[in-house]
């Protein structure tokens, strides 16, 4: 059965569908989380959802968000009655929105902080979580966590990226889980068990090289090579056991693009292309393209998020012959998939009374209520959504028809074993890129040497810099 989606352009439905995200994302070191059962209980504390928000009769607390939408944005009508309706709900918090230029919004936001402009509220990456929590730049809000009623109807895993020590300094808004779609049609027309081929890195590239037919144009791995290729490289680094950096006990940051994970993650990306041969002939196309080479059946794997499966139907593929698992296990063993997402984080400078009225705003829009009406607008306008949210509580194949059980099963599979993005990664992406695409593109490069360039290039122009700026 093919579900028909109202809007085919790929911009407008990544961008709706990114409402609906459940980690550039996410992703850096799962288990990290603050454990429910060991916070208090709130009837004992004598807590209510009330208590947690300003009264309906208190001194008007003005807050800024930056969150208003663009003129184009596919949800604009919807966020505007959120808005209101929040405005009805707490009159006593003013918020001002603000609407901020696409594309520039980590720059703007820490030009805001530099300046000592910050918002009240932002809503922020998962990969920047780490670093501005070393800068202090997001507040503790594990006190008014804590006192939260609803705190435990939030995925635990939902607060990894914006836990440290304990201490809590996000609230969850946005979660989705990023491993392996294959086309299920293509496997079996090979006479090949997924299963058996998803069980680890050897498995994998057989497989993948049986699927590769130059003369049907089909090959079996979409690898990703162009400018962001570390986005997706960094999960073979984790099933080898390892990162690409460490952030240290002082909060600085160790580079470990030399270590025997990371070397052998890029020697497999090496055997899939010249071993196997079992990618596409352009490794450093764009993404755009290695989702259209397996939307058309060209491709058959590619990796990919929970949230982009509305894409792949947009341009016709069947849903039932898709499939969703975790990465095939690497060298550890294991098989982490990223996640990611975003979480509003609250201005550690701003008054007591601005910081409990962001907060009461974050958690209005990642309430039941809020994420359901996401899902029926997604429903309403043909959309697909994200099969993961921030809550347990929300049940997202209500608002899908015709999902199969083996596809929900494969996403919430792959987020059991998640892992965060590596530290400073939107600083020092360009540096892994460089050697991923030259061991692409050159059969007689040495992964090991090409790593160690980058690393030595990343520590004089980055990280020295940021090691030194963090002991001021």
């Amino acid at each position: 059965m093919k579900i028909a989606l109202k809007w085919s352009s790929v911009s407008i439905v990544l961008l709706a569908l990114a409402i609906f995200s459940a980690a550039c994302g996410g992703g850096n070191n799962a288990g990290n989380g603050a454990d429910p059962s060991a916070q208090p209980d709130n009837e004992a504390a004598g807590t209510t959802e009330e208590s947690t928000a300003p009264a309906a009769d208190a001194a008007p607390v003005e807050i800024t968000v930056w969150d208003k939408p663009h003129a184009d944005d596919a949800d604009k009508t919807l966020k505007e009655q959120q808005f209101a309706d929040f405005e009805t709900k707490y009159p006593s918090i003013k918020v001002t929105h603000v609407e901020q230029t696409k594309g520039k919004e980590r720059e703007q936001f820490m030009t805001a902080v530099a300046g000592g402009q910050q918002p009240d509220a932002y809503l922020n990456a998962y990969p920047d979580m780490a670093p501005y929590i070393a800068q202090g730049i997001t507040a503790d809000i594990t006190d008014m966590w804590n006192a939260f009623p609803e705190k435990d109807k939030y995925l635990p895993s939902s607060l990894d990226a914006a836990t440290k020590d304990g201490k809590i300094y996000g609230v969850p808004s946005t979660m989705y889980v990023t491993a392996l779609m294959y086309n299920k049609k293509m496997f079996v027309d090979a006479g090949i068990d997924p299963a058996a081929a998803l069980k680890d890195w050897t498995s994998f590239a057989e497989a993948a090289q049986k699927l590769t037919d130059p003369a049907k144009s089909t090959y079996g791995n979409a690898i990703l090579g162009m400018d962001w290729a570390d986005w997706f490289f960094e999960y073979y680094v984790w099933q080898a056991g390892g990162d690409l950096t460490e952030q240290q006990a002082d909060g600085t940051a160790k580079l470990t693009f030399t270590s025997d994970a990371a070397v052998q993650a890029l020697q497999y990306y090496k055997d899939l292309k010249w071993k196997y041969k079992a990618t596409q002939k352009n490794v450093v196309q764009s993404l755009d393209d290695n989702q259209k080479d397996f939307y058309t059946g060209h491709a058959a794997s590619t990796v990919a998020a929970s949230d982009w499966f509305g894409n792949m139907i947009s341009k016709g593929m069947d849903i039932n012959d898709i499939g969703f698992a975790s990465l095939p296990a690497g060298p550890s063993g294991k098989s982490p998939s990223q996640v990611g997402g975003n979480y509003f984080i609250i201005n550690p400078k701003a008054s007591k009374e601005k910081q409990q009225a962001a907060f009461t705003y974050a958690t209005f829009f990642s309430s039941k209520e809020v994420l359901e009406q996401q899902l029926q607008f997604a429903q309403d306008n043909g959309l697909f959504p994200n099969l993961l949210t921030v809550r347990s509580d929300v049940e997202v194949t209500k608002y899908v028809e015709g999902l199969s059980e083996d596809l929900v099963a494969g996403v919430q599979n792959a987020a059991k074993e998640t892992h965060l993005e590596y530290f400073l990664k939107a600083s020092l992406s360009p540096y892994i890129v460089k050697p991923i695409q030259t061991i692409l593109l050159d059969e007689k490069a040495d992964p090991k040497t090409e790593l160690q360039k980058a690393q030595n290039l990343a520590q004089k122009e980055v990280v020295d810099k940021y090691n030194a700026d963090l002991k001021k």
